[in-house]
């Protein structure tokens, strides 16, 4: 009796464990990319947004171009030729001040200081309010306790006299502004990410991972912090705003660092100097206008942002 070969498939290989962390990358880098797309095709939808983003970047391109436009040289008050407070003219579009410095070099190189600390002060309070945020939402009992009540002092007690006094203990520069602001409006950020954090853990896809055994860390770090990172970006643009008209009401007030230029230090020198009562427009308007429009121009990109975020303010 004659046995028939009979011939076996052989089985399938098992994918290898180091190409299904990488496919998953591609793909999860892929979503983002397309979300991205998606946000910014939103986002140019909005005209009054895209113009505040125009302004804002001319704004951002003077700022660092500020050793070409305007040498730092031409500030020197011992080399400048020009008379003091002289009206604009050809060679001082927006005229001079009480020392003899172009108006125009002086507000190009505010725009440095003043954008650098409304950026900084916005990144320190938006890491504390996130953290701080999160935390009251996620936690339970004495701790959650415990961190409302921080947040509601931080919400009670006004931000620019808080402000002011520490600017006061810690002494006057542009480092003591950054943390005074920092330090003093992340509260509201606060309040707004502990509500979002909220309505994220009470969703199932979280009681699920609670069962599957996991760690405060793992629910904060990898299901919290992704959703919650829209908002609080919709919040920064509009917290830059409020930190530069903090900058420059301090420097108004003398806590500033006085051998840096801002926006607010020019209004507490022609004020000083009597430039903001003799009639010396040129010296007052410039700073002030700047401040306006850069403030609104956060504002404009800040509810831009927000409407791509929530659907439901489209079309207002």
């Amino acid at each position: 009796m004659s046995s028939k070969n009979t011939q076996t498939s052989p089985a399938p290989s098992a994918p290898d464990p180091g190409t299904v962390p990488a496919r998953s990358r591609n793909v999860a880098a892929a979503r983002r990319a397309a979300q991205a797309r998606e946000t910014w095709k939103e986002f140019s939808r909005n005209k009054a947004g895209i113009t505040g983003l125009a302004i804002l970047l001319a704004v951002i391109a003077l700022a660092l171009l500020a050793p070409v436009l305007a040498p730092a040289s031409t500030l020197d008050v011992t080399q400048l030729t020009s008379p003091q407070n002289d009206p604009p003219s050809a060679a001082n579009p927006l005229g001079t001040d009480p020392s003899g410095r172009s108006v125009l070099a002086l507000l190009i190189w505010g725009a440095r200081v003043s954008l650098l600390v409304g950026f900084a002060a916005t990144a320190v309070s938006m890491v504390i309010g996130t953290l701080m945020g999160m935390a009251a939402g996620h936690f339970t009992g004495a701790t959650q306790a415990i961190l409302m009540r921080v947040i509601d002092f931080f919400l009670v007690v006004p931000g620019l006299v808080l402000a002011i006094v520490l600017s006061s203990i810690i002494g006057a520069g542009v480092t003591t502004i950054v943390v005074a602001i920092g330090i003093t409006s992340w509260a509201g950020t606060a309040r707004v990410v502990r509500a979002q954090t909220l309505t994220v853990e009470s969703r199932p896809y979280i009681e699920r991972s609670w069962a599957l055994g996991a760690s405060d860390a793992h629910i904060i770090g990898k299901h919290v912090l992704p959703a919650v990172m829209p908002l609080v970006l919709a919040n920064t643009t509009l917290t830059v705003g409020s930190a530069i008209i903090a900058e420059s009401t301090l420097s108004f007030l003398g806590l500033g660092d006085p051998s840096s230029i801002s926006w607010g230090s020019m209004l507490k020198t022609a004020l000083d100097t009597g430039a903001a009562t003799g009639g010396f427009w040129w010296y007052v308007l410039p700073p002030g206008l700047a401040i306006v429009v850069v403030v609104l121009s956060f504002t404009l990109v800040g509810r831009a942002v927000e409407s791509v975020i929530n659907p439901t303010l489209r079309g207002r």
